[in-house]
C-alpha cells in the first residue's frame, strides 16, 4: 500500500469532525460547521492601531489620536461577539481546551499582518492563577500561531509579578491602577527581538495590554505589536 493509501485508510479510522456549537457535521478540518462559522464575528472593519470595531476601517480611531498606545498597531481578527464569545468563555474558564485549539485555528487562517514580527510573546498569568487554571489562554492561542505562522514564540521574557484583582467588572481607570507595577521583564537590554507581538485572547479597555507594552518598550523592543483573538466593542 502507498503512503497515500494509508492515509486514507487511517483517515477513515478518525472520528468525524463535529461541531462544537450545534453538532452538526464539522467542515475543513474544523469542530464547527459552515452555517456556524458563517456566524462568526469576522472584525473586518476597525481602528489598525487599537482594533476597535468602527463602521469604516480606519489607520486611528479618535481615542488613538488622543492618546497613542505604547504598541504600534493591532491584529483583531474577530469582534467579541456570539457565538466566539461563549466559546472563548469555555476555553479560558471552563478547562475546554478544544475549543481554544478551534479559536486557535481559526485564527491562524485569517489574513495575517504584512509585516510579521521577530517573535511572539504571551501575556502572562501569576503563578497562583496559573496553578489554579492549569494553563496561560494567552500562552495556548501564541503556541498555535508560532506554528501555524513560523514565528518563535518567547517561553519567558515577561513575568506578572503579583497577584491583581479580576479585571471583569473593573472600569479603565480602575482597570489600569490594578495592573501599575504588575509585569517586570526578564531579559535585558540589548537581548530582546526587535519586533515583538504581544499575544492575548480578548482586548477589553487595553489596560493589560498597555502594562505589558510599557514594560516592552522600556526594556528596549523598538516596535510591539498587539495580536488578540478578538476585541470588545469598549474602547480603551
Amino acid at each position: 500500500m502507498d503512503i497515500r493509501g494509508w492515509w486514507r485508510r487511517l483517515h477513515d479510522c478518525l472520528p468525524a469532525r463535529v461541531c462544537c456549537l450545534c453538532g452538526a457535521p464539522g467542515l475543513d478540518g474544523l469542530d464547527l460547521c459552515g452555517a456556524c462559522l458563517a456566524d462568526f464575528p469576522f472584525n473586518h472593519s476597525c481602528c489598525a492601531c487599537c482594533g476597535l470595531p468602527t463602521a469604516v476601517a480606519l489607520p486611528r480611531c479618535g481615542r488613538c489620536q488622543r492618546r497613542p498606545p505604547a504598541w504600534h498597531q493591532t491584529w483583531a481578527p474577530f469582534r467579541y461577539e456570539w457565538p466566539l464569545a461563549p466559546l472563548e468563555t469555555r476555553f479560558k474558564f471552563g478547562a475546554d481546551l478544544a475549543a481554544g485549539q478551534l479559536l486557535g485555528s481559526l485564527w491562524a487562517r485569517q489574513p495575517r499582518p504584512q509585516e510579521l514580527p521577530e517573535a511572539l510573546i504571551a501575556v502572562p498569568l501569576h503563578r497562583s492563577r496559573l496553578r489554579q487554571r492549569g494553563y496561560n489562554q494567552a500562552w495556548e492561542l501564541a503556541r498555535i500561531l508560532s506554528r501555524q505562522l513560523g514565528v518563535p514564540l518567547l517561553a519567558s521574557g515577561l513575568r506578572r509579578s503579583r497577584a491583581t484583582e479580576p479585571q471583569t467588572g473593573l472600569g479603565a481607570l480602575q482597570r489600569r491602577r490594578n495592573l501599575q507595577g504588575a509585569f517586570v521583564a526578564n531579559l535585558k537590554k540589548g537581548t530582546w527581538p526587535a519586533h515583538l507581538a504581544l499575544v492575548d485572547d480578548v482586548m477589553t479597555t487595553g489596560a493589560t495590554l498597555q502594562a505589558c507594552s510599557e514594560v516592552l518598550c522600556r526594556a528596549g523592543v523598538g516596535r510591539v505589536d498587539v495580536w488578540v483573538l478578538a476585541r470588545a466593542a469598549a474602547s480603551f
